[in-house]
């Protein structure tokens, strides 16, 4: 009855049958030949300009690469027959680029042909667990019909276990993940996402879940200079740019806010900007007789952040 329930119809098993050698003789037989038909240096390449460091992650994503590479080589030639297991798990704080990541490692994934189309569903468990009997089992079924032939992104996973409440139905969420993380990891690839003490603690009340993922990522904080850099590379984006001693104030905000409750990385560095931008505008909207440059729309200047509530507070 449970396979009924949890393998979803239009999906292939694990298992694949080895190609005979003689059906592969132009196909490909070198890491090169496989790099050039999959296009997998240019999304990692991708990743590398856009991210700002995170190098123990960046490596670790370019060793799963290689290791579908290999992986293929061994197919072509008749070697391989069970597909690896590479349901993952992010853990960090937010804004450390985990999405991003999740978002190359999809395309990574397509462009050698592990997945069918390569895109990324992101969901939280309110988008797999139902508020009353009966609801689960279809929320979560249809989410991963949804994700199927591309990568399930379960944001702050640890939320579907919730012990302390009796009634709850995350567990039936987890068991249907369960099956199908196992009976169809040919065709989607599941990673979980978090902060690292309490995804160890959902690992240590769902061992089974803990056994089915093979790849488990730790996302290290941005350093002051990293979050400047990123700072510099989000204005650019929107045509904007640090003025004359801007920069200098800026790591000077960013000493600030890191030791404030509730910093998120990126996420605060984007914020602070829209809030500078936000500044800019009022400072510039006050000046309505003068002709404004393209310098004066384009510039944040140290006003546009000394006037934040971070140095007022100090």
């Amino acid at each position: 009855m449970k396979e009924s329930l949890y393998n979803l119809p239009g999906t292939r098993s694990a298992v694949q049958p080895a190609e005979p050698a003689d059906a592969t003789a132009t196909q490909a037989r070198t890491v090169a030949e496989v790099l050039q038909q999959s296009q997998v240096e240019a999304v990692l390449a991708e990743l590398e300009h856009d991210l700002v460091g995170l190098v123990p992650i960046k490596q670790r994503i370019r060793d799963i690469a290689a290791l579908l590479v290999i992986d293929k080589l061994r197919l072509n030639l008749g070697l391989a027959a069970q597909t690896p297991t590479l349901h993952m798990c992010f853990t960090g704080n937010p804004g450390t680029g985990k999405t991003t990541v999740a978002m190359r490692m999809a395309e990574v994934l397509h462009r050698l042909k592990y997945v069918r189309k390569g895109h990324l569903v992101a969901v939280t468990r309110d988008d797999l667990v139902g508020q009353y009997i009966g609801h689960t089992a279809p929320k979560t079924r249809e989410v991963l019909k949804k994700a199927m032939g591309g990568v399930l992104f379960i944001d702050e996973a640890y939320y579907l276990h919730r012990p302390e409440n009796e009634r709850d139905y995350g567990q039936e969420a987890i068991e249907i993940l369960l099956q199908v993380m196992e009976n169809q990891r040919d065709d989607l690839v599941v990673i979980l996402a978090g902060y690292k003490a309490r995804m160890d603690t959902f690992f240590q009340s769902n061992p089974g879940m803990r056994s089915r993922i093979a790849h488990h990522l730790d996302f290290p904080d941005y350093n002051v200079a990293e979050l400047a850099q990123i700072a510099e590379r989000m204005l650019t984006e929107q045509n904007y740019s640090f003025g004359e001693g801007t920069p200098e104030v800026f790591r000077e905000y960013l000493k600030k806010r890191m030791a404030q409750p509730h910093f998120a990385n990126a996420r605060s560095v984007r914020n602070a900007l829209d809030r500078a931008r936000l500044r800019q505008a009022s400072r510039l909207f006050a000046e309505a007789e003068r002709e404004l440059t393209v310098e004066d729309l384009t510039t944040i200047t140290p006003a546009d952040l000394l006037a934040s509530r971070i140095f007022r507070s100090s």
